[in-house]
């Protein structure tokens, strides 16, 4: 992880600099940049391995920025982490409808944002490291879902589905144990680590955009009224290690 790099783009030069101070300290390569168009420039000549982005940049916006990273094809699957003063709900839920993988409101603490940007990444790089723990594969639905946690991969009747760190987390979380009932609160600590704190809102807009990208599959995700979410997934499923 000592490898990784973090792109800060942050137009505020003393919150960038905290960040960076707080990244470089925990042995992490940072670039930062204070605009969405220089952004998007860094992130043409080299990929990061997480962008924490502001929201509120001159030249470009932090959604629009966000928006074409999950555009093209070679920053698609790039952690990012929202750091903004725009904290309401509606907020949230724009960033993460867009696919953002976590939101985190200014002011914030810089272990909890470290902690955070470490968890993402170790996610992201979860395909170089399989977890000897983990089935090799789920078989769902018939053959017509597979996840492979190995390869960090989520195919629908053959096809790649293009999810965020955190839809795949949500549906390797619950398709691990088909029909048992997840709180969103086990579902935030599973997916994000037990110090991540966000809204129950903010886990339905990730099931709902996670629905959306299974198409009629997406049915099997049920909500348990007052309690969370499961996967309603019984007799079809098969576990290949």
């Amino acid at each position: 992880m000592n490898d990784s790099c973090i792109l800060v783009v942050e137009d505020e030069v003393e919150i960038a600099e905290l960040i960076e101070f707080h990244a470089k300290r925990d042995g992490f390569r940072t670039r930062v940049v204070h605009s969405g168009k220089t952004a998007l420039e860094s992130l043409a000549r080299e990929i990061p391995d997480v962008v924490v982005l502001d929201l509120m940049l001159p030249d470009v916006d932090g959604l629009e920025v966000l928006r074409r990273v999950r555009r093209a094809e070679t920053t698609a699957h790039v952690p990012v982490l929202i750091v903004s003063a725009k904290g309401d709900e509606s907020d949230v839920v724009a960033g993460i409808e867009l696919g953002a993988d976590d939101y985190v409101t200014k002011p914030f603490s810089p272990r909890i944002l470290m902690a955070r940007l470490k968890n993402a990444i170790r996610r992201q790089h979860a395909d170089h490291e399989p977890n000897q723990n983990e089935p090799e594969r789920y078989v769902l639905c018939g053959g017509e879902l597979v996840i492979d946690p190995a390869r960090h991969v989520v195919t629908l009747c053959g096809k790649d589905v293009d999810l965020t760190l955190t839809e795949f987390g949500i549906i390797q979380y619950l398709a691990a144990r088909p029909g048992f009932v997840r709180t969103r609160e086990q579902i935030i600590s599973a997916v994000h680590g037990r110090a991540t704190v966000l809204s129950s809102r903010t886990v339905d807009v990730h099931v709902t955009a996670l629905r959306r990208k299974l198409e009629a599959l997406g049915t099997r995700i049920e909500t348990v009224r007052g309690v969370g979410y499961r996967f309603a997934e019984v007799s079809e499923t098969s576990i290949e290690d």
